[in-house]
This record gives C-alpha cells, structure tokens and sequence, in this order.
C-alpha cells in the first residue's frame, strides 16, 4: 500500500470514493456534484487529500482542513473525513491513513487535529486505539441555513 497527497491527476480514482464517503453518511451518490466539489479542493489547495492506494487500485482517503486556535495561536487541522472502501477495511489502511494525517501535523508543527464524526460510527475504537481521546470540556454547536 502506498499514500500520496492527492493531486488533480487523481481525480478520476478519489471521485468513486468520496461519492461512496457520502453514501456512507446518507447522502444521495451524485458522482456530477462530487466532481467540481473536488476540483476546487484540487486547484485552490485549501484542503489536504491523502489517498491511499493498494497495487493501482485507489481504496481510501482522509481529507484535512486547516483551521486555527485562537486560545493556542497555532494552526491546527480538522480531519473532516476519512473513508476506506468496504472491501478493504480491516486491512489498516485506516490507520495508515490516519497516521499520514498525525505525521503531518508534527512535520508542520500544529497544534493539533480534531475530529468529529457521528455518535453511531463503529470506527470509533479505531480513533481510540490510536491515541485519539474525546474532549469532555468542550460542546459541539450546530447551525443550520
């Protein structure tokens, strides 16, 4: 297995799966909307895609946003997403994954990642395993449009 930061040449393989990411999360497949969403993502660099690849074949990707902490004054990441395709789990491609995002963070000297997924997430003990712990001093707020 092999991970590369995701360039525009990428497109056509990280596509499939971030359309599946959303499927995951309940989102209708929209393979047409995807596409641009990545493209800016791709162009502007204003995130950071990590694909992973087992042989040729492109089977998971973590995706970073860089944000700040005030408190801190440091940059930090928001690891939004992380996907591996279901044929593929339980294979540590996760937490190769996730440990290309951590090494990141100490290369670029952040102060930190956060990550926020869904009470139900069965991936949950991974984050744990890894040394990941749930903030108990903090709520999360929520505003919708």
């Amino acid at each position: 297995m092999k991970i590369i930061k995701a360039e525009i040449q990428n497109l056509d393989d990280l596509t499939p799966l971030f359309d599946g990411y959303r499927v995951f999360y309940g989102q209708p497949s929209d393979i047409e909307a995807v596409k641009p969403f990545l493209i800016e993502r791709l162009t502007k660099q204003d995130t950071i895609i990590y694909i992973a690849y087992n042989d040729d074949e492109a089977v998971g990707f973590t995706h970073l946003f860089h944000s700040f902490s005030s408190v801190y004054m440091q940059p930090l990441f928001i690891l939004n997403d992380l996907f591996v395709a279901s044929n593929h789990r339980k294979k540590g491609i996760g937490v190769a994954l996730m440990e290309k995002a951590k090494e990141l963070c100490r290369n670029l000297d952040y102060k930190g990642i956060a990550l926020q997924t869904e009470t139900t997430n069965p991936a949950q003990h991974l984050y744990e395993s890894l040394g990941w712990e749930i903030d108990k001093d903090l709520q999360y707020f929520w505003v919708k449009k």
